[in-house]
């Protein structure tokens, strides 16, 4: 535009003459109604009138798929992944505990209603968190899938052309063989080749008869195989992750000595289903709860009762129609039976006891499970009567297993075997809330709409039983009698399809990584030739695709397997300069006198006069910065 510009300034237009307005003017004498145009102005005026050419569907289509398959995009989704994750702790959600989602709802109306049509109460199986989900798998797809065909494609090409000039490659080096060896350069060509094979590379011999011949070879491939096995790891581990939420399923059961689990939606006291769970995928086994046995620690001071061992004796069938098996259960190291995994992960004590109402009738008979509050076993007791009459029932209070009585009048358990049990209950009488089918916690009382019967701040008192005892409610409710003790244990079970396709996928991500961090890409070259006297010139380069420390290390020990090969180490001056080990090497001419310098000199210059103007070096290391590093790079 410039030249264009000067032009128009130079050369007047037709019909015009020197000093009117569009007449070019010599420099320094513009005419005095002539306003200068800017070039900004031009290029502004050029850029409105360019019309850009339209992508069309197809091309957005490639844009956007370029977009969501480049790394940047797939980090950024593993980072909203992560994000969308949070309000999965916050709030709580539906598939875990429904009834603290319903409650939840009923203590926040102002903005609970909104939270679940943002399904934050289903998080993990919501529209929005599954779109991350998706989108994450399809960007990791498409960055692995390109990068294995192009890694495939390298691994089947031959490796990169010999450079002009070695000299200027990362590490550098040079050796004679002497004439009276009786070595050519394509024999040295041919066993340098065999050399570098012998230490795992892929070499590529080229111009092998020709007057200068030269190899190149290349190894470290499995660095880019580690590399693509740990991110189709990644996407194994998401996966299965997602097979194990879709599929899978977990729940707990309590067992008291005696009962039964059956494996069966009705068996479980809290049941946390997968997405696409189906009741059919639940194979009905049972397990019988024999005996539960705990061994206390009774010889150290410090850890006095302090429980050392747990074993539940078990009796397990597969299916109704199975025979029979006794097996053992214990902490971390659980049952497998049905696709499942059953865990035991809590135990303690469960008083049986037997109410009458006041018709005399027996509205309950049974175990009630004990929650651990303190040490050695103290536990709270929570027992619901619903079906007692005229009025509903109820008792709150604790278990002890060994009662002391303090001067205070307070009681406190004094050791978690049963020396002394003792049962400590309050009642009440009233609406239990449990008719309106809303639910509630089992270890949980509210007293709030009851009357209570029995307390210490009341004429009657607290009850406080034995084993054997019972006791009389007062204004004829009924009675309560404790008939004995049994332990209960807590399970955990679980069925995740994917869990050992995700061990897998992990293992195998470790693996690539491991590899990718210590192998490392790297290319040697070798030319040779024959000097005017006889002997055979070699030059070797090496070049690391990334970074590589080791690099020089490598060098100096392709240095002495060349050397090795034609048996140059007689002459050894010591360690090759440049490279700081303690390699044998030969001395060899200045790399000013390699081949193609030699062969770059004016016309009559031969390798021994630029030697005499060189002082022999055994290595010369270049700059890993130049140009010409960059491009083979």
């Amino acid at each position: 535009m410039s030249e264009r510009v000067n032009v128009e300034k130079k050369s007047p237009a037709p019909g015009t003459a020197p000093g009117t307005p569009g007449t070019a003017h010599p420099a320094g004498q513009p005419a005095a109604d002539e306003k200068p145009v800017a070039d900004g102005t031009r290029i502004a005026a050029a850029k409105a009138e360019a019309v850009l050419p339209a992508l069309g569907p197809m091309g957005m289509l490639r844009w956007a798929w370029t977009q969501l398959t480049s790394m940047r995009t797939a980090l950024f989704l593993l980072l909203m992944l992560a994000v969308a994750a949070v309000p999965g702790s916050l709030f709580p959600q539906r598939p875990a505990n429904p009834s603290t989602v319903t409650q939840y709802i009923k203590d926040h109306p102002d903005y609970g209603k909104l939270l679940d049509t943002l399904q934050l109460y289903d998080v993990y199986s919501s529209a929005w968190f599954s779109a991350i989900y998706i989108l994450l798998f399809i960007s990791l797809i498409g960055c692995v899938v390109p990068r294995a065909i192009a890694h495939y494609k390298a691994m089947r090409s031959q490796p990169p052309r010999t450079p002009a000039r070695l000299s200027r490659l990362p590490e550098y080096g040079t050796l004679v063989i002497p004439a009276d060896a009786g070595i050519p350069a394509s024999q040295a060509i041919t066993e340098a080749a065999g050399a570098l094979k012998k230490r795992g590379y892929r070499v590529d011999v080229r111009d092998r008869d020709g007057a200068r011949p030269s190899l190149g070879a290349e190894r470290g491939f499995l660095r880019e195989v580690g590399n693509l096995v740990f991110h189709t790891s990644l996407i194994g581990v998401l996966v299965s992750v997602a097979v194990g939420g879709l599929f899978g399923y977990s729940g707990q059961r309590i067992l008291v000595e005696g009962d039964t689990f059956v494996n069966t939606l009705v068996g479980y006291d809290q049941f946390t289903p997968g997405t696409n769970f189906q009741s059919s995928q639940l194979q009905p086994y049972s397990v019988q709860l024999d005996k539960f046995q705990i061994t206390f620690d009774r010889e150290s001071q410090g850890k006095f009762g302090q429980p050392i061992d747990f074993k539940a004796d078990v009796t397990t069938k597969e299916s109704p129609d199975a025979p029979a098996r006794k097996e053992v259960l214990k902490v971390n190291d659980p049952l497998t039976l049905g696709g499942t995994s059953m865990y035991l992960t809590g135990n303690g004590y469960a008083p049986i006891v037997t109410i009458r109402d006041g018709a005399g009738n027996v509205a309950m008979q049974g175990p009630v499970v004990a929650k651990l509050q303190g040490d050695n076993y103290y536990s709270s007791v929570v027992i619901k009567v619903p079906d007692a009459k005229p009025e509903q029932l109820a008792f709150a209070g604790f278990f002890l297993p060994t009662a002391f009585v303090t001067e205070e009048g307070v009681s406190f358990s004094g050791d978690p075997e049963l020396i002394n049990p003792q049962l400590t209950l309050n009642s009440y009488f009233g609406d239990l809330g449990l008719d309106d089918g809303a639910p509630q916690n089992v270890f949980e009382l509210d007293v709030e709409k009851l009357t209570p019967l029995n307390a210490r701040n009341l004429d009657a008192g607290g009850i406080t039983l034995a084993p054997g005892a019972s006791y009389t409610l007062p204004d004829g409710k009924g009675s309560i009698s404790f008939d004995g003790v049994k332990r209960y244990v807590g399970v955990d079970i679980h069925h995740n399809p994917g869990q050992l396709y995700a061990l897998i996928f992990a293992l195998l991500a470790v693996a690539g990584l491991v590899t990718s961090l210590y192998v490392n890409r790297r290319r040697v070259w070798v030319r040779t030739g024959t000097h005017e006297d006889g002997r055979t010139m070699v030059e070797y380069g090496l070049l690391a695709r990334g970074e590589d420390h080791r690099l020089a290390g490598e060098a100096a020990r392709i240095r002495g397997v060349l050397s090795e090969e034609w048996d140059l180490r007689e002459a050894d001056p010591g360690p090759a300069a440049g490279t700081g080990s303690g390699t044998d090497s030969q001395s060899a001419p200045s790399g000013m006198a390699d081949n193609d310098r030699a062969d770059a000199d004016e016309p009559g210059a031969n390798i021994e006069q630029v030697a005499q103007d060189h002082p022999a070096t055994d290595f010369i290391p270049s700059s890993a910065g130049s140009p010409e590093s960059k491009k083979d790079s």
